[in-house]
């Protein structure tokens, strides 16, 4: 079934927000039919799902209860992509409003986040009193709040009240010792507690208010920030007490650390993980648990698919001109999900084919490798290399191909096929696709060709516009057949 509304932004906006991050291993398999019902199109919970719809985040709660060495929270800032920047604050009564907005005009939308900029339960009034109108006013949408969990324990009965079954925690260490390196402080019962004692304030806090979300029945998904040299030895333990306290979901995501930030951590000089690092942890923590790998870090603000952001189109005086009949916009919005649903299934059921004709195949007894894709959306090779804000990375193996990561790179194409100008910032895109040995996408020009290849990695344009993972497997077959994924290749790979 067609959908056009699942590609109703402009390509100039980027990047490979919609695109498919499946893999055979559906992070959803081992869950139970009642989670998998609740997280289905949800599409920060569910991998699958986020090719298909949209979330956005209301900035309604500006005050924070903690401070972390990585965050820096940023108002009327539209420069910036990561969490705690927002362009504009929001009172309850416009974040219902710009709620719906969205709604009416982003009809595959499922999810209202509160996320920030600082944290939701350091914010009661403004938070519940958003989330009781929405749950009023708009019930076809999931709600859910990210949050640090310092006040999570005094706020589950009220979470439970407004049908809030999707929450996040960020937990970052489960050792006081761990937390004083990353948490200066933290306020609690009115006065400021600092280094240990404040870090296993917060620790007892968290894993509390955890226990208490799944006793009440509802689903937690745990972020983690993965900081080379203070917690990334210390995660995979976070990991394994998560899952055991009942935790479905693991986001283990990179640190943010670039000096312009302003964070401590930026200004100090600390490293965030390479790519590489980072998919060596995640794979170390998902033999506790499912790991979530499509998060994009988003904004307190963020609007739209996963990986982009349309906050720009809604801003309130903006959505004060808009004339919406909210009636048809509620219907269209069913029909639409239901289209999606649908579509859905069927490439379901179509994975499932193909799953089984690559199982009748001989087997192949090679190395792993790493593709980057470039790919604007539907499971398809259909981006110009030029043109890619961003690359899906795939591991093809024996066993099938999974879905990595995501790794942002910068806009250096204009729209011709020279794309030579901007050398700089080319050369800075094939570091950014260290360890991968081919690239699949659309089209792609003489220079990055010739540059990618200098750099070990094959250039592929045969692809275009198949399925991702289909597309994935024929080259890594191809490979075989050809003899360059023996042993020796794999070693060369690591000493280069």
């Amino acid at each position: 079934m067609e959908l056009p509304v699942l590609n109703n932004k402009p390509e100039s906006k980027g990047g490979c927000s919609a695109g498919s991050c499946g893999s055979t291993e559906d992070q959803l398999d081992h869950l139970s039919d009642e989670i998998r019902e609740k997280v289905q199109n949800h599409p920060c919970y569910s991998e699958d799902a986020h090719h298909y719809f949209a979330r956005m985040h209301v900035a309604v709660a500006p005050a924070c209860n903690i401070q972390c060495h990585y965050c820096n929270r940023k108002y009327d800032c539209a420069n910036e992509s990561r969490p705690g920047v927002v362009s504009e604050l929001l009172t309850p009564h416009q974040a219902v409003k710009k709620t719906m907005a969205v709604a009416a005009n982003i009809p595959q939308m499922t999810v209202l986040g509160i996320a920030g900029p600082g944290d939701p339960l350091a914010n009661p009034e403004r938070t519940f009193e958003t989330f009781r109108r929405l749950s009023q006013d708009a019930p076809d949408i999931k709600l859910c709040v990210s949050t640090n969990g310092l006040a999570l324990p005094d706020s589950v009965e009220e979470l439970a009240k407004h049908n809030i079954d999707h929450v996040t925690i960020t937990i970052n260490c489960v050792d006081p010792e761990v937390g004083a390196k990353i948490y200066p402080w933290i306020f609690w019962e009115n006065r400021r507690i600092k280094g240990k004692k404040g870090a296993k304030i917060l620790i007892e806090q968290q894993q509390k208010g955890l226990e208490m979300l799944v006793a009440k029945g509802i689903l937690v998904k745990v972020n983690s920030v993965m900081i080379p040299g203070v917690n990334d030895k210390h995660l995979a333990e976070v990991s394994k007490i998560v899952k055991s306290k009942g935790a479905f979901l693991h986001n283990v995501m990179p640190l943010i650390a670039e000096a312009e930030h302003g964070t401590f951590y930026g200004v100090m000089g600390q490293r965030g993980p390479t790519a590489l690092e980072l998919q060596e942890l995640q794979d170390a923590c998902s033999g506790d648990m499912n790991m979530m790998r499509h998060c994009r870090q988003c904004r307190a603000d963020a609007v739209g698919m996963l990986g982009e952001d349309r906050g720009d189109e809604f801003t309130m005086d903006k959505i004060e001109e808009m004339e919406i009949d909210y009636q048809a916009a509620m219907e269209k919005r069913k029909v639409i999900h239901q289209a999606i649903e649908a579509e859905m299934n069927n490439k379901r059921a179509a994975k499932s084919v193909i799953e089984q004709q690559q199982q009748a195949l001989p087997k192949l007894t090679t190395r792993p490798v790493l593709m980057a894709v470039a790919t604007s959306g539907q499971s398809l090779i259909n981006m110009h290399f030029g043109h890619a804000k961003e690359f899906l990375i795939y591991e093809a193996s024996p066993e099938g191909v999974r879905f990595i990561s995501h790794r942002k790179t910068e806009l250096y194409c204009s729209g011709d096929d020279s794309c030579g100008e901007a050398e700089t910032a080319l050369q800075k895109n094939i570091r950014t696709l260290e360890g991968c040995e081919v690239v699949l996408c659309s089209k792609i020009g003489y220079e990055p060709w010739e540059q990618l290849e200098a750099a070990g990695i094959q250039p592929n344009g045969e692809h275009a516009m198949e399925n991702i993972e289909e597309a994935v497997m024929a080259v890594y077959r191809e490979m075989a057949e050809a003899g360059k994924l023996d042993a020796n290749k794999a070693e060369e790979r690591a000493t280069a």
